[in-house]
C-alpha cells in the first residue's frame, strides 16, 4: 500500500520536544502508526525505503536507520531482495498488540498496567507451588540481578533481570501466564530501545533488591508477600519510568 501518511508525531508527552530527538526514532514511530493505519498484519509488504521516505516525510538515509533499529526490536523484517514486511511474532494474532506503540505514553502505561497483573499472579502460584529446583533458580537469579545492579552493570543486570521474571514465570506452572511474561518483556524492551536507546528507566540497585525480597517471601512459600513484593516492584518500575520522561523532557525544554 502506498497511502501517504501524513508526517506527524505519535501523540504522547514529547511532541513539543520532538525536534531535539533523533530523526530515526521519530520515522520509526510514524512508521509504526502507518502500519496500524493502513490496519498492516504480519507477512504484509512495506514500500520500499524510498516510498516509505515518501510517505513518511523524510529522507531515505534516516528511514534505513528506522527500518533497522524496528528491524532490530522485531516489530520489521528486511529480506534482501524482497523487500520490507511486518514482522511475525509470538503475538502476531492479536491485531490489537500487533500495533502496540512502544513511544506512546498511554500504551507503555497499559503495558506496565497488564505486566502487574500478570506478575502479581505468577509470584502468588510460584509461592504456592515451586519445586525445589524452581526455588533455587529464582534465588540465584535474584542474587545475580542484585549483585550486578549495585555496580550499574546495565547489560548483566537485563540478562539476569529476565532469568529472574522467567524463573518466577515457570515456577507457577503455566504455559499461558509463562508465555505472557515473555510476550510483556518483549513489548518493554521495544520501549527501552526507542525512548532510552536500551538504558535502564529506573535504578538497577532499587530492582536488584527488590527481587531479592521477592525470591525470599517464595522460598518461604509466604504467597500474599510475595504477591505484595511483586506489586511494589512493577509499580516502582512505573514510577521510575514517569520519572525518567519527566527528566528526558525536563532537559529538552532546557535546550530551548
Amino acid at each position: 500500500m502506498t497511502t501517504k501518511a501524513a508526517p506527524r508525531d505519535p501523540g504522547g508527552a514529547e511532541q513539543d520536544d520532538d525536534r531535539y530527538r533523533p530523526g530515526y526514532e521519530l520515522v520509526a514511530e510514524r512508521l509504526l502508526h502507518y502500519i496500524a493505519e493502513q490496519n498492516l498484519h504480519p507477512g504484509d509488504r512495506l514500500p520500499t525505503e524510498q516510498g516509505l521516505a515518501e510517505i513518511l516525510g523524510a529522507t531515505r538515509n534516516v528511514t534505513r536507520e528506522a527500518v533497522k533499529v524496528l528491524a532490530a526490536i522485531g516489530r520489521l523484517t528486511v529480506r534482501r531482495g524482497a523487500g520490507i514486511f511486518v514482522a511475525a511474532g509470538p503475538a502476531a494474532e492479536d491485531d490489537g498488540l500487533a500495533y502496540f506503540q512502544p513511544t506512546d505514553m498511554e500504551h507503555v502505561l497499559m503495558l506496565l498496567d497488564y505486566r502487574q497483573v500478570i506478575e502479581i499472579e505468577t509470584a502468588r502460584r510460584a509461592a504456592t507451588i515451586a519445586t525445589p529446583l524452581e526455588v533455587k533458580a529464582i534465588r540465584e537469579a535474584a542474587a545475580e540481578s542484585a549483585e550486578v545492579g549495585a555496580r550499574a552493570d546495565a547489560e548483566a543486570f537485563a540478562h539476569a533481570d529476565e532469568l529472574f521474571h522467567n524463573a518466577v514465570a515457570a515456577a507457577a506452572h503455566n504455559l499461558f501466564l509463562q508465555s505472557s511474561v515473555a510476550n510483556v518483556r518483549r513489548f518493554a524492551q521495544q520501549s527501552d530501545v526507542l525512548l532510552f536507546h536500551g538504558s535502564a528507566p529506573g535504578s538497577l540497585e532499587t530492582a536488584g533488591r527488590q527481587h531479592v525480597e521477592i525470591a525470599g517471601a517464595i522460598a518461604a512459600g509466604d504467597a500474599d508477600r510475595a504477591m505484595e513484593l511483586m506489586a511494589l516492584h512493577v509499580d516502582t518500575t512505573r514510577h521510575q519510568f514517569e520519572n525518567k520522561i519527566r527528566d528526558r523532557l525536563f532537559n529538552l525544554g532546557g535546550r530551548h
